[in-house]
């Protein structure tokens, strides 16, 4: 791990925090460090906008891999659509590195058709349904636990750090459904309420008997 965020940062100004660094460097882990740290605090951040210094030296085909990670293009292009959801998809990527041309392309188109909103090829079935290793979720326990010092939103990682992601989004995709029903009935009753209200207060009062 390194660059631990120590504080909040103050008002106008970004966060400091690199994207942890795991003990087992897999595109697994390299997505697990994305999903339960880096944009649940990107989205309680709340930039205006999203500047990004792309370069490409973890992407696979480079023959040193920077921090020896292989991570595919298609995994850039859609960690660059989760971007996308951030500061009203303002996002802007500067070119700044990688010394394989073809990777470099690979990876650069990912990227800008994830900008376009063009649709992304899937990653593959085995690291949607692979789970972190146990040394890439001990580490990232730890950075959650730091983080959540400063950042309420990484809290709720805490219970998906060991899950695959097609589990965690199968949790989160539970949770909206189990948030939309509550907010659902919670209408309902308050229209009822009204509509009982009207209903008595426009039903004739008994005439007194005539003595």
């Amino acid at each position: 791990m390194q660059g631990l965020l120590s504080r909040r940062p103050p008002p106008g100004s970004a966060p400091l925090l690199p994207t942890p660094t795991l003990a087992e460097r897999s595109e697994n882990s390299f997505v697990s460090s994305s999903r339960t740290v880096v944009m649940p605090i990107a989205n309680e951040f709340s930039p205006d906008v999203v500047l990004v210094s792309a370069g490409f030296d973890a992407v696979e085909g480079h023959q040193s891999p920077l921090g020896g990670y292989s991570v595919t293009a298609k995994c850039f292009g859609h960690l660059t659509k989760q971007l996308m959801t951030l500061a009203g998809g303002r996002v802007v990527l500067a070119l700044e590195g990688g010394h394989d041309l073809t990777a470099i392309c690979d990876a650069s188109e990912a990227c800008v058709s994830a900008l376009l909103g063009l649709e992304l090829e899937q990653p593959d079935q085995a690291l949607l349904q692979q789970k972190p290793s146990a040394n890439a979720v001990a580490t990232l326990e730890k950075v959650i636990e730091i983080q959540s010092k400063h950042w309420s939103s990484v809290k709720r990682s805490a219970a998906i750090v060991g899950c695959s992601l097609l589990e965690a989004q199968k949790g989160e995709a539970e949770e909206a459904e189990t948030v939309s029903a509550m907010a659902s009935l919670t209408v309902d009753t308050e229209q009822g309420e009204v509509d009982g209200g009207v209903r008595q207060a426009e039903e004739p009062m008994e005439a007194e008997p005539v003595l």
